[in-house]
């Protein structure tokens, strides 16, 4: 005997169209605060207190000696949350012009040096790649046998007088 492919089946359920809501749900609270940080308003406000002079070390990896970096910083502009910086770079004896972005709102950075040739273990294609802004970059090589290297910088370029110490 044959089996049907189609059964009618009676519908005895309803659903109804409006619920009051359970006293639960009524009394659902949202709990925390609300992001208040405002992005561009920090680009903005970089874009005038950023320090134009930064000066620090690169250390290429792995055995690499240390380079003496000095970045001057001669054009800063905010778009949006992010600043375009350009300005010029020495690193040990060699100068470049670079230019970057930087991310107001989470600190990431990129910085490209215009020049070549660079000093040993930088070569043209690469850029500075950082988390923490400006302080703290790695080199982010354009070949994957460059093993890169680590620019540390800080804003004081050792303008201020050091304190001078007694002998005893």
């Amino acid at each position: 005997m044959p089996v049907p492919l189609v059964v009618d089946l009676p519908v005895e359920i309803a659903v109804p169209l409006h619920r009051p809501l359970s006293s639960e749900a009524a009394s659902l609270r949202l709990e925390g605060s609300v992001d208040s940080f405002d992005p561009v308003a920090r680009a903005t406000e970089l874009a005038a207190t950023l320090p134009r002079q930064w000066c620090g070390i690169y250390k290429p990896f792995p055995n690499g000696l240390d380079q003496p970096v000095r970045l001057t910083l001669t054009d800063v502009q905010s778009h949006g949350q992010m600043l375009a910086v350009r300005g010029e770079m020495s690193l040990g004896s060699r100068n470049t012009s670079v230019q970057g972005n930087l991310n107001a709102k989470s600190d990431q950075l990129d910085l490209i040096p215009l020049a070549d040739p660079l000093v040993e273990g930088l070569e043209p294609g690469g850029q500075f790649v950082g988390l923490q802004g400006l302080g703290l970059t790695g080199w982010q090589a354009p070949r994957l046998t460059n093993p890169g290297g680590r620019l540390k910088l800080d804003p004081s370029c050792g303008s201020e007088a050091l304190p001078i110490r007694g002998l005893w």
